[in-house]
């Protein structure tokens, strides 16, 4: 038996599904690659020109320092997100989810808010990281999260700085941020995601002995929260993690590596289970 027609079996066999994605689950729907200083560029040359990689932009300081650059960088990506349409792939994981006696849950650190306009449920996601569905108030004047849904921003092309006026607190007037976890970021407000995780892990201890499977998809170690995460589960629950993942594809002893992109495995597998339904 083959790692896909392992995988298949652990799919087939499984009565829940986690869903566990990474920035390389974007890739395939045609969002850029930031990995290295390389990728982003070539998506964001002004900021070449700067000097500034995404790990450098990615930092609260900007909107204190420099307000339309940050948000040039955050407001081009909320665009980008929304314009885009999720892969064929997001489809086959709900239809699988959909099938599952104890349904699926999705674990992601990716902010575009991808598998909600994929049509999975509101209530079976955690953005770990958080999400440009929402905004905070930089002068932290107790507004909390509010939608940013409505939040338009004007983006000069040549100098990827925002025009303008910038997004304001409703409360305040303060200038807003997405409510996104950032790197050095002390002042997120983690209350939509600490909701989004007692949501997932009551649906996990209620699973009982029910059979699991874990799917991860283009999760990488630069930033391993979804890896360690859906490794620990997997470990925790005695599941099964496939881990698809063109770079870094290792996973424990006994479980599955699928060392491909993410709509190439989901498509793979998708073809062996209907296959083996007849």
């Amino acid at each position: 038996m083959n790692d896909v027609d392992r995988a298949a079996l652990a799919i087939a066999t499984a009565d829940a599904l986690l869903i566990g994605a990474g920035a390389g689950m974007g890739v395939d729907s045609g969002l850029p690659d930031f990995r290295g200083k390389e990728g982003f560029w070539r998506a964001y040359p002004p900021f070449e020109r700067l000097g500034l990689d995404f790990v450098s932009l990615a930092n609260p300081r900007w909107f204190t320092l420099d307000p339309t650059l940050a948000w040039g960088f955050y407001g081009h990506r909320m665009e980008l997100y929304r314009q885009t349409a999720p892969h064929e792939g997001f489809s086959i994981l709900r239809r699988w989810a959909r099938k599952m006696n104890r349904g699926g849950f999705i674990f992601t650190s990716n902010v575009d808010g991808q598998f909600q306009r994929a049509g999975f449920a509101l209530d079976r996601i955690v953005e770990i990281h958080g999400s440009f569905a929402g905004m905070q108030c930089t002068g932290e004047c107790g507004v909390g999260i509010f939608p940013g849904d409505t939040v338009e921003v004007a983006i000069d092309p040549q100098s990827m700085r925002a025009i303008h006026p910038l997004p304001a607190c409703p409360r305040c007037g303060s200038l807003a941020r997405p409510n996104i976890l950032m790197f050095g970021d002390g002042g997120w407000d983690s209350a939509r995601t600490d909701i989004q995780m007692r949501r997932m892990r009551a649906w996990i201890e209620a699973l009982g002995r029910a059979p699991l499977v874990v799917i991860e998809c283009g999760a990488g170690q630069a930033v391993p929260t979804v890896r360690i995460t859906c490794q620990n589960i997997a470990r925790q629950h005695g599941g099964t993690l496939v881990r698809i993942n063109t770079r870094e594809p290792d996973v424990p002893a006994g479980h599955v590596s699928l060392p491909l992109r993410a709509l190439d495995a989901l498509r793979a597998l998708d073809t062996v289970l209907k296959a083996s339904a007849g």
